[in-house]
């Protein structure tokens, strides 16, 4: 035990166990939140939903039977919860390096011995240029294997860094925050991104890698697959230790019924230490969601801040029509989180610069049910996910999802639409540049009453014209006919 225990960081998850002075009477677990948002990060990674909840039960009863203390417990519970927060973050330079679907590209690279030469070969020449010509495919075929070690490096630490960041944004110590960052670490040093090796892995990261590994295997193969698979690779990616205690664990009858069970979440509900339960208010919801519209964004470099700034011109439209701070603070959760079911849609469609085939318009289209259907998890946000989810109705009822109209469409779902266009048209996509300010609202004065609420358009050009907005330059793109284009805004009325 003092091996496993051995470099690990100190306990000590910060929590809201003091309430007074909360800026709500509703008070959260933060547990019901991360839960509900590990669906979307399932998404991303290509894996069967409650991946990150399977391997939670798994990690916890490994820690368990290795004598881990509550704190450290509780710090292994988030590590694993949260061990995908940053994966949308290399998802674009996946699309970019191998022109294929990058949730399969995660996927099957799950299944994959990243330390044995054959399979890596097998990998690359199943996913690189899927549908190119020979050529093509040839040449990305060749730069994967030339830079190979780098590009995997690359791809890591951009993805372990990120979920770290997010991790401490959403208020979580250095320990959950290293556990995320050391995922892919190796036992014998041959993991990414730093090479640690043996115990200067924390032990969280350890034991959620294991955990990880066993879940995949075992959605593909069941519980002897997964053992197989875990055994395999004791001395090479994992603690030996660690190894020994799953291989009881998993001869153990009832040890894996949990996790095909339709009751996955309340049972990791219940496995958070009761010593450590980690509460949130009003003013945490409003950073957790402000952290995970990064993870949003992240998914596409043309996306890049888009969240925010749809979220900043809702809350100035709001204030122009005159809603309350507590309405306007509501709505702005759901603007933040507007897009969350874009976690769902492969970069190769995202980021295509042509013309969308009608399957992948459909693939698109079903962002806004999966927001809607990600938001309604967290009970917290339940109310605001189909406003959200409709942010794509349109007042004719040529809209999607439901093909909503007229006054089935509320007044929030129409300031978020509002702010949502605006956006999309004024920022670069990857199949046209940016429109010029006049022209952008040109464009939305020819949809009113159609596709926009002509209230809410005329609130956003009063904030434009008033100054509470204001869009700085974006040197990178420049400017069209002395247009202002934005990376930030501004907002005078921020309260």
């Amino acid at each position: 035990m003092t091996a496993l225990m051995a470099k690990s960081a100190q306990s000590g998850l910060k929590r809201d166990t003091d309430l007074e002075g909360y800026a709500d009477a509703r008070i959260m677990r933060m547990t019901d939140i991360v839960s509900a948002i590990s669906y979307a990060l399932d998404l991303t990674e290509g894996q069967p939903p409650g991946h990150c909840l399977r391997c939670c039960a798994i990690g916890l009863s490994v820690g368990k039977s290795v004598g881990l203390t509550q704190g450290h417990l509780s710090n292994l519970y988030y590590t694993i919860l949260l061990k995908d927060a940053g994966c949308s973050s290399n998802a674009a330079r996946l699309w970019e390096l191998y022109g294929g679907d990058d949730r399969e590209i995660k996927n099957d690279f799950k299944t994959t011995d990243s330390q044995s030469l054959a399979q890596m070969a097998k990998f690359i020449l199943r996913h690189a240029g899927p549908g190119e010509a020979l050529k093509q495919r040839l040449k990305r075929v060749l730069h994967i294997t030339y830079r190979g070690r780098d590009l995997a490096t690359e791809l890591v630490r951009s993805r372990c860094e990120r979920g770290a960041d997010i991790a401490r944004q959403c208020g979580f110590n250095d320990a959950v925050a290293l556990g995320i960052q050391s995922l892919d670490e190796h036992w014998n040093g041959n993991g990414r991104p730093n090479g640690l090796h043996g115990i200067t892995i924390p032990i969280e990261a350890r034991i959620a890698l294991l955990a990880q590994v066993a879940d995949v295997f075992h959605s593909v193969g069941g519980p002897e697959r997964a053992l197989k698979e875990i055994q395999g690779r004791a001395g090479t990616w994992f603690d030996p230790e660690l190894v020994a205690a799953f291989k009881i664990l998993a001869r153990r009858p009832g040890f894996w019924q949990p996790l095909v069970s339709p009751n996955i979440e309340e049972h990791v509900r219940r496995l958070e230490p009761e010593t450590h339960v980690v509460f949130v208010d009003e003013n945490r919801l409003d950073t957790i969601a402000n952290a995970f519209a990064q993870v949003v964004d992240a998914k596409s470099t043309f996306t890049s801040g888009h969240s925010h700034r749809v979220a900043a011109y809702a809350d100035t439209i709001a204030l122009h029509k005159g809603l309350a701070p507590n309405r306007r603070r509501w709505l702005k959760r759901g603007a933040l989180l507007h897009d969350v079911g874009k976690l769902g849609v492969s970069n190769s469609i995202l980021d295509k610069p042509g013309r969308l085939t009608e399957r992948e318009w459909i693939s698109v289209r079903a962002h806004a049910r999966l927001s809607e259907d990600i938001i309604g998890r967290i009970a917290a946000l339940a109310d605001i996910a189909p406003i959200a989810g409709a942010h794509h109705e349109r007042l004719d009822g040529k809209g999607y999802p439901r093909g909503l109209a007229s006054d089935a469409i509320g007044l929030e779902t129409r300031i978020i639409t509002v702010a949502d266009i605006f956006d999309a048209l004024t920022a670069q996509r990857p199949y046209r540049d940016a429109m010029p300010l006049q022209q952008a609202l040109a464009v939305m004065t020819e949809m009113r009453g159609t596709a926009i609420d002509e209230g809410c358009l005329a609130a956003l050009k009063a904030a434009l014209s008033d100054g509470t907005i204001a869009l700085s330059p974006r040197k990178e793109w420049g400017t069209q006919d002395g247009a202002v284009l934005h990376s930030s805004v501004a907002l005078k009325a921020a309260n």
